[in-house]
């Protein structure tokens, strides 16, 4: 089938977690050192290191890089421990699309409920995990927060890849966090807007109707030239490869482009917003 559904009640990535323990058990036997010993020389509990070799405990990074030191690892913990990433935090509806994002040479994101995850600072996006119904335990918002930074990454690793990225005004205006979270991912939003491969558009509330309002809208280009689309409602996402459909949702999102304010106008309001705060 051409448009694949994704649907599932979490994330699956206990075989990740197992991998990375055998990976650090491997360096430890290799060292010589008994899971107490090492333990000790990283400064944490037996049963933390037992847990994280059991693939039963999500490692920090403090743990991470401490282990990679100790062991000698030649990076492969570190390497390991960004594999686990890529699957931390990751609705089953949304793999898909996030193992084409950093493929993307082009990449167009429109929302209309909550700033794109790609643009959101860690603390905007840690509120929204607290806040989160039905209630996740710290360790899944660690787990969730550090994978949404590390999808982030490609904003800044990727600087031959073009982004656009159109919000809808309320979005910008709705605080749902603290005034200074709020400012802070302005902020950071206006400094994105300073970067030559990245356009962020703001849909204004004065617009009325516009090609968006069907709802939120990602399309994605590959270095093959293949073009992709995601769409997302609540527990569910819509991966999309059918060209026809493809197509018509890239005239959408071409509409969008001429309906929303401009880039340099986006910014403007961009720092009206901000100043309010």
């Amino acid at each position: 089938m051409s448009k694949k559904t994704f649907a599932g009640d979490g994330q699956d990535w206990s075989e990740t977690l197992k991998a990375f323990g055998e990976v650090v058990k491997l360096f430890r036997n290799r060292a010589g050192l008994t899971q107490e010993q090492f333990a000790a020389r990283i400064d944490y509990s037996l049963p933390t290191v037992s847990s994280i070799e059991q693939g039963r405990r999500l490692p920090s990074e403090k743990f991470v890089t401490r282990a990679e030191e100790v062991l000698d690892a030649f990076g492969v913990i570190r390497a390991s421990a960004r594999r686990i990433t890529r699957r931390l935090g990751v609705a089953k509806w949304f793999e898909k699309w996030a193992d084409l994002e950093p493929l993307a040479v082009t990449l167009d994101t429109y929302e209309n409920r909550l700033v794109p995850g790609l643009l959101q600072t860690p603390a905007y996006a840690k509120t929204l995990f607290e806040k989160q119904i039905p209630a996740m335990s710290e360790e899944k918002i660690e787990s969730n927060l550090l994978r949404r930074m590390e999808r982030a990454r490609i904003l800044t690793e990727r600087p031959e890849t073009i982004y656009s990225f159109i919000i809808e005004e309320s979005v910008l205006r709705r605080q749902v966090a603290d005034p200074e979270v709020m400012r802070e991912q302005l902020d950071h939003i206006l400094d994105l807007c300073e970067r030559r491969n990245i356009d962020i558009q703001v849909m204004p509330e004065s617009r009325g109707y516009h090609a968006g309002l069907g709802g939120p809208l990602c399309l994605l280009e590959t270095e093959e030239n293949v073009w992709y689309a995601y769409c997302e409602g609540q527990e569910t996402g819509h991966l999309i490869s059918d060209p026809k459909v493809v197509s018509m949702l890239q005239q959408r999102y071409a509409r969008m482009r001429t309906q929303a304010l401009s880039v340099e106008a986006s910014v403007s309001l961009l720092r009206e917003i901000r100043g309010a705060l």
